[in-house]
């Protein structure tokens, strides 16, 4: 890519990070190390984005854990390849099931919104798929910090601190004791500084490894995830974990200013930043942070979200093609509809047809793009005794609507917020990025795509950019240096601009461009958390 990598138009604490051997970028220091570790063992770039998700379920767990879903984009050989590995609804959970229990919305926690988890898969999968090292020995720089334990960073302490305090005054009973006993000893959060260990998760880890994830799919841990859950009046069974396999799936592309950005197809909702950057393409790129550039990022994202909410779910149960979806013709009549002031669109009539984010290189091409999540930080609240494996809530996206295409049903994959996303040109790899946070993803995503091709900032300065972020309606929120005079400019066209107490709800991010001819990486990490880069 064209930039300055002394260009920052914004304060920031780094600069970008070169190096030719391997990078590891990631939202927590020790992570990223362990993912180099393995790469200077011989692994390549996929055993390194392994060892380092690994690693982020014990050193960063209030956005991750074992019991979560996963999905890749993998750069190798001249080609892009995609894992979707979220889990899908048990085969008893299903809306007339929670109706006879009383229930007319699924909850955010307990064992009713757990699916199956697919990270431990996706782990197995690319490890036999592209890996060099065995999976036993990639997984254990993450056994060994849960043995022997880690002083929690500042940014981790302080989102640890916050969920202990909501699930302190809002889950109560025998399913959630685990979940306290692991994660909050000593009756309280860890502290910054403080060590914190997890011997159970640590004898889990190594299970996997040693079984190449059988053990937690048809084995003893399996076994016990789902008499766990089965106890506390659960959904999910063992015939439903021992059912599972990960999928390979075509990465879904747009070509934006000549450059190809590449996301995972639904049901991850990648596709809202694709159909966002169709509509922005049709506008003169504009200055960066003008008031009818940002107006027209909000208004691009609002229709995408609607048409995403409208349209996402299942691939087998979409009924409304991608192909449609991400035409120009469509992007055209979406894009007429933006005017001067905010709107509140709807969805359109198509033609037919919590979570922590990576990204890994190696000197040999070999690049990854991977994001991995319980949702809303540590999940369900439900982990299982004895193993350190938090389990996911994905079953909450769901909706209990029986016409919606993202209707809860048995054996279903819900709409799925999290989203790797990649880059190349002219067919070859420019490199992955990705910018976690619940539904901010794919507005993440395109505000991060626009900061580099639009506007030429190099990934640390891409990232470090002051973000906003739309909710619903009309209101949008902007961070706390969001500059004023914008943020009044876009009153007066109609938003209701809402200033965030602080920078956690906007998502956090890491991207490492590659340049063709050199080979030579060039790496951003996340300022708004314990954002780290590890190179060789």
């Amino acid at each position: 890519m064209n930039f300055d990598p002394l260009y920052q138009p914004y304060p920031s604490h780094r600069l970008p990070v070169y190096a030719r051997n391997g990078m590891v970028a990631t939202s927590q220091p020790l992570a990223a190390q362990a993912g180099m570790d393995i790469l200077k063992a011989g692994g390549n770039a996929i055993d390194a984005a392994i060892a380092t998700a690994a690693a982020l379920t014990v050193l960063e767990p209030a956005s991750n854990g074992i019991g979560g879903d996963a999905f890749a984009l993998v750069w190798t050989k001249g080609e892009l390849h995609g894992l979707n590995a979220s889990g899908p609804a048990p085969a008893s959970l299903s809306i007339d099931a929670l109706r006879e229990r009383g229930m007319e919305e699924i909850p955010k926690y307990g064992v009713v919104p757990i699916t199956v988890p697919g990270a431990p898969a996706a782990w197995a999968e690319l490890s036999a798929r592209f890996g060099r090292l065995p999976l036993e020995q990639t997984l254990e720089p993450a056994a060994r910090y849960a043995e022997e334990g880690y002083p929690l960073p500042a940014a981790l302490a302080y989102y640890w601190d916050r969920t202990h305090r909501i699930f302190s005054s809002q889950l109560s009973g025998d399913a959630y004791a685990e979940w306290f006993r692991t994660f909050a000893p000593e009756g309280r959060a860890p502290r910054a500084g403080e060590m914190w260990a997890s011997p159970g998760h640590a004898a889990a880890l190594r299970e996997i490894g040693a079984t190449n994830a059988e053990s937690f799919y048809r084995g003893s841990l399996a076994e016990r995830i789902a008499s766990y859950i089965g106890k506390h009046d659960g959904f999910l069974s063992r015939e439903d974990l021992a059912a599972y396999k990960p999928e390979w799936v075509k990465p879904i592309s747009t070509n934006y200013r000549g450059c190809e950005v590449w996301e995972i197809p639904p049901n991850g909702q990648g596709l809202v930043a694709l159909m966002a950057l169709n509509i922005l393409e049709g506008f003169a790129p504009g200055e960066k942070d003008s008031m009818s550039t940002l107006h027209r990022q909000l208004e691009a994202i609002k229709l995408a979200f609607a048409d995403g909410e409208a349209y996402i779910a299942d691939p087998a149960h979409m009924r409304t093609s991608l192909e449609g979806l991400l035409s120009r013709e469509y992007a055209d009549t979406r894009r007429a509809l933006i005017s001067e002031e905010a709107a509140l669109p709807g969805p359109g009539t198509p033609p037919s047809g919590g979570t922590v984010y990576l990204a890994a290189a190696d000197g040999e091409g070999n690049m990854v793009s991977f994001i991995q999540s319980n949702y809303m930080g540590f999940g369900s609240g439900i982990v299982i005794p004895g193993t350190g494996i938090s389990m996911q809530n994905r079953g909450h996206n769901f909706s209990m609507d029986p016409q919606h295409d993202n209707a809860l049903a048995p054996g279903k994959r819900s709409y799925h917020t999290i989203i790797p996303g990649f880059l190349t040109r002219g067919g070859e790899a420019i490199g992955p990025f990705g910018v976690m946070g619940g539904f901010m993803q794919p507005q993440g995503h395109v505000q991060v795509v626009m900061n580099t091709i639009d506007f030429g900032l190099n990934p640390q300065a891409a990232l470090d950019s002051p973000r906003w972020m739309w909710e619903n309606g009309k209101t949008v929120w902007v961070e706390p240096d969001f500059p004023t005079h914008l943020a009044q400019a876009l009153i007066r066209k109609g938003h209701e601009i809402k200033i965030a107490p602080d920078k956690g709800m906007f998502g956090r991010g890491q991207i490492i461009w590659r340049d063709p001819a050199s080979g030579v990486l060039c790496g951003g990490t996340e300022t708004r958390t314990d954002g780290s880069i590890a190179v060789w």
